[in-house]
């Protein structure tokens, strides 16, 4: 397979602060099967730079006229380093960007969760916080049965999740696995991974290719409609948390509530009981 494996493009990913930087390769290993492997040492953080390095290929296997014209082929992502396929955000240079969420991450989300060709993450080790949020944008999910975990574990470090970040496990997961994944911050190995409904295979690219061709999946963007029955699919959350408008629109109301509301449900909740206490109740 390695002999017919044909290179398309490489995109270089920029170094911003501690990060090094690294690229993503997008090969052909298989016809009309588009693979993109990202490599950013150690650990494959999503920085501004990676997140516009994947909307650059993508944009290059829709639009160029040279790599797919017919669209009828299928993008899977995974990543050059073994151990992981994304460690989430490089978390110091996202929060100190305004930018970076609105106008990066989550544009790359919407891009992914509405592309008019189908998706597959090959998920070939780690994947925590925004690398199993990115994987969960896309269509299907393979995962690595022998090594790696996917995690949601803001929990365990004390950052709330953003509205964009949630939806997409609400949307997609039963309730009883998107509270496993949220609040107890559960890392699930391959087995309850597909068990859970996360991931929809195990397996490496051989079982890629095998869910490929079960599902015919090379033709379905052959009408040119596949994007806009996925936009359709994810309306609500492409226009209340994916857009730019959404997300300022979220914060101010993260802000209220967390600021003006918070303080007054404490007031009366204070206030509440030092009368329980004052009465003489029996607590």
């Amino acid at each position: 397979m390695a002999s017919q494996t044909k290179t398309h493009f490489t995109i270089p990913i920029a170094p911003i602060g501690n990060n090094p930087g690294g690229k993503i390769v997008c090969t052909e290993p298989h016809p009309k099967v588009f693979l993109l492997t990202i490599t950013s040492p150690p650990d494959n953080r999503l920085t501004l730079h990676s997140c516009q390095a994947f909307l650059d290929a993508l944009d290059l296997l829709e639009f160029s006229p040279s790599i797919c014209p017919a669209k009828d082929g299928v993008v899977v992502t995974t990543s050059g380093i073994p151990k992981f396929y994304s460690n989430g955000l490089d978390l110091e240079l996202a929060m100190s960007n305004p930018e970076f969420m609105p106008n990066y991450l989550y544009k790359m989300f919407a891009r992914f969760l509405t592309f008019p060709m189908p998706t597959i993450a090959l998920v070939n080790g780690h994947a925590f916080a925004a690398g199993i949020m990115t994987a969960m944008h896309h269509d299907y999910r393979v995962m690595n049965p022998a090594k790696g975990f996917v995690c949601i574990n803001e929990l365990d470090f004390g950052v709330p999740l953003k509205p964009a970040m949630s939806a997409i496990f609400r949307l997609k997961l039963a309730p009883q696995v998107y509270r496993k994944v949220v609040l107890e911050a559960h890392r699930f190995n391959g087995k309850e991974a597909l068990e859970s409904g996360i991931v929809d295979a195990l397996g490496g690219l051989e079982e890629v290719i095998k869910l490929v061709e079960e599902k015919k999946l090379r033709e379905k963007g052959k009408t040119g409609i596949y994007g806009l029955m996925k936009a359709e699919m994810y309306r609500e959350t492409l226009e209340r948390f994916l857009s730019p408008e959404g997300h300022f629109k979220e914060e101010e109301r993260i802000v209220k509530e967390q600021g003006e509301v918070e303080d007054l449900r404490r007031e009366k909740g204070e206030k509440s009981v030092r009368q329980l206490l004052g009465g003489g109740s029996k607590l």
